[in-house]
């Protein structure tokens, strides 16, 4: 089949900038193959190059004595102790689930998970932040339940709990959903699996599912802006069967016990050319894929399709040649395809033939760490305007507005649509607090959760960068849990704009600043930009997932409020409401700066709740709704009243950071106030858990009406 003459047009459609296609003359000597400008589209976009966030991420702090391996692997790892280690990361599939929801949101599941057994762990819990526009807009209905039937029915069909993640609404989403999706898995400490190829003339090994020509030009798409042709794009979205993931993991973690793997990297964005590239690169070899050999489901596949199909549930693997037979028969058992596709060589080249013919002859190593890197221009985000009076409100009153908004009413339509069960090890489920899991056979404990609140970044980038990853420290220590090392998913829009590039600059200087100060390096993560539709940009939006631990010789705080404990607020109170939940709900106003972080007090409130654990019956971080919506949904999970001595609209509602709600008994609270003093921290008593209503000084609801909203507002919006 002959190949398209190259022009401008279609260097244009392919996302490649005109002083970039000099770069590629010049790289080449010459003009560039359709499938070669196909490789250098896939491989310098922004998805696969960071090309335009590079610079700033070096910046990020990224080791520590429990970090086994940091950024640049297919996940992080870090050490648990007892030989063991917890492999996790997290990824957006923005682009392909506002596309097509269940399906984007499917392989963005299966995606993550082989980023986790790639590395030799078997996934063990999984977690999804999920950002949709504003719940009347015309296609909000259709994108979470695609969305979340993509995420049940791939995760549950796997076989892996999801255990906690978050979800948000607001307009700024409208044109552009964000779908972040996380894993974590285990694995021995001395048993982790790299890409980097080694050894000259070793096979290079295709393992898994067969090839077609789903998602072909899928990582380029993620790389650029929606406009009115969004539907022409459906053809770049991936399709994913669980069931086949399942059977390659298993295939997968098998063959790794036979010593027959060289290297191994996931078939993720851009399949096989950057599975292909990043393993030679790392290991500074060339490879050479002769693409008659890869295992196709649709006839008449060109060189083009075969290098940037990203279908599912693939595996390219370097193998070591006395090992084949063996490496074969543990495929073969699973019914997947092992294809020996190439083989790696001497020179920095990228050698692709299909049918004796070559295809593409390119130096192996422009393609990715010499891929285009830009210091973009940017400028600061102005400083936020005071905020205007905020009048007092009955609190009661507020409460019920939060709790009947989709972005604080219960999310148990979402999560009971998910298996968090499965592997019988989950000790926490969704809905109330980090999620927990044992780890198998041990007495230890893993915590896991994701946060951002993203009005924060857009009024203050660094304060909002420092609080999404000060809520990740509160929600594991809620748990007693020990923050371990966090990973980041930046999504941003128009990296070219000068405001957007201000502000991502400035969330990874707060992120840094807060990782850095908290001892939880980032070990693994992902930048997605362009989140944009018709120049219109999402809100900043830096998640951040964390893992925690519990060790075996400590309990979790795991317990419920009960008739006749002591509410203690850990913590200074100063009724911070800029940008607040209450300002946005009940006012719907979105002004004020963002809460102010002090890293200090955030390290020593955290290390205060651990310590004194044996006190602590219950325990939950203040976050979004402050004292009001902490001390309910406290009361609601423990199913007993509350009652709290002010009716204050900041006491109750602000936003101040660094603080936590306890429940406890009276003697224990005596025992916490004074340790609190030894320690320096601020602990205070603000009222007690009794009776079945919710009372705000004077004003009182009945617990069960409360529940009620909370529970059933949701539901009744989206089912």
């Amino acid at each position: 089949m002959q190949e398209p003459a190259i022009t401008t047009e279609l260097i244009e459609a392919h996302g490649i900038k005109p002083d970039e296609y000099e770069r590629i003359l010049e790289i080449m000597g010459r003009e560039p193959t359709f499938t070669e400008l196909g490789i250098f589209s896939a491989m310098w976009n922004e998805h696969c190059s960071y090309k335009s966030s590079k610079i700033h991420l070096k910046k990020l702090p990224t080791t520590g004595p429990q970090v086994i391996c940091g950024p640049g692997e297919n996940a992080g790892v870090v050490d648990i102790g007892d030989g063991q280690a917890v492999v996790f990361k997290m990824e957006s599939h923005n682009h392909p689930s506002y596309i097509e929801p269940h399906q984007g949101a499917a392989t963005g599941v299966g995606g993550i998970l082989r980023d986790v057994f790639t590395m030799g762990a078997r996934p063990v819990a999984a977690m999804n932040a999920l950002s949709f526009g504003e719940k009347d807009h015309a296609k909000t209905r259709q994108l979470v339940h695609g969305v979340v039937e993509g995420i049940g029915s791939y995760g549950n069909a796997f076989g892996v709990p999801t255990v906690g993640g978050e979800v948000r609404f607001h307009t700024a989403y409208n044109g552009n959903c964000l779908v972040n999706a996380f894993a974590a898995g285990l694995a021995d400490a001395d048993k982790i699996f790299y890409s980097a190829a080694s050894g000259v003339g070793r096979p290079v090994v295709y393992l898994g599912a067969k090839t077609g020509r789903d998602g072909v030009g899928g990582a380029t798409m993620a790389s650029a802006e929606f406009d009115e042709t969004i539907e022409e794009k459906r053809p770049t979205v991936q399709v994913g069967d669980p069931f086949t993931e399942k059977r390659l993991m298993e295939a997968t973690l098998e063959l790794m016990q036979t010593g027959a793997v060289i290297s191994i990297q996931d078939m993720g964005a851009a399949g096989l050319t950057c599975s292909a590239v990043e393993m030679g690169d790392k290991g500074e070899l060339g490879v050479r894929l002769d693409l008659e050999n890869v295992p196709q489901r649709e006839e008449n596949m060109t060189a083009y399709e075969m290098m940037l199909s990203e279908s599912q549930e693939r595996m390219l693997m370097v193998l070591d040649p006395s090992k084949e037979a063996e490496a074969r028969a543990v495929f073969e058992k699973w019914d997947l395809d092992f294809a020996i596709v190439g083989e790696t060589i001497p020179e920095d080249r990228f050698l692709i033939v299909h049918n004796g013919e070559v295809k593409a002859d390119m130096p192996l190593s422009k393609l990715s760490s010499a891929a285009p890197e830009y210091d973009r221009p940017w400028v600061p985000t102005p400083q936020a305007e005071q905020l205007e009076e905020v009048p007092q409100v009955d609190p009661v009153d507020a409460l019920k507005i939060l709790l009947s908004s989709p972005n604080y009413s219960s999310r148990e339509w979402i999560y009971e649509q998910y298996d968090s069960q499965v592997m019988a090890d989950t000790m926490r489920v969704p809905g109330f607090g980090a999620g927990v899991i044992r780890v198998h056979g041990t007495d230890k404990k893993l915590a896991f959760t994701s946060d951002v609140t993203p009005r924060y970044v857009k009024a203050n980038p660094v304060e909002g960068g420092k609080q999404a990853v000060a809520e990740a420290y509160r929600n594991l220590t809620a748990m007693g849990a020990l923050p371990l090392a966090t990973t980041d998913n930046l999504n941003f829009g128009n990296p070219e704009k000068p405001e957007i590039m201000g502000q991502f600059v400035g969330a990874l200087d707060g992120i840094g600043q807060a990782c850095a100060a908290l001892d939880m390096p980032i070990v693994s993560g992902n930048v997605s930009l362009y989140n944009e539709t018709d120049g219109q940009g999402i809100l900043p939006t830096p998640t951040i997932g964390a893992v925690g631990l519990i060790k075996a010789d400590e309990e979790p705080i795991l317990d419920y409020a009960r008739e006749g404990h002591v509410a203690l607020l850990v913590g200074d109170m100063e009724g911070h409401v800029g940008q607040s939940a209450l300002l946005a709900e009940v006012f719907n106003r979105e002004d004020g700066d963002a809460p102010a972080v002090d890293l200090a007090a955030e390290k020593r409130n955290g290390e205060f709740i651990r310590d004194n654990r044996d006190f602590i019956k219950s325990c939950t971080d203040l976050a979004d709704g402050g004292l009001a919506m902490a001390a309910f949904e406290m009361a609601e999970a423990s199913n007993v009243g509350v009652q709290l001595d002010s009716d204050d609209t900041g006491t109750l509602f602000g936003e101040d950071q660094g603080r936590y709600l306890i429940a406890c008994n009276f003697d224990q609270a005596e025992a916490l106030m004074m340790a609190a003093g030894q320690a320096g921290v601020t602990i205070t008593s603000v009222g007690k858990f009794a009776g079945d209503t919710v009372k705000f000084g004077k004003s009182e609801v009945p617990l069960d009406e409360l529940r009620t909203l909370y529970r059933g507002s949701f539901a009744e919006t989206f089912s």
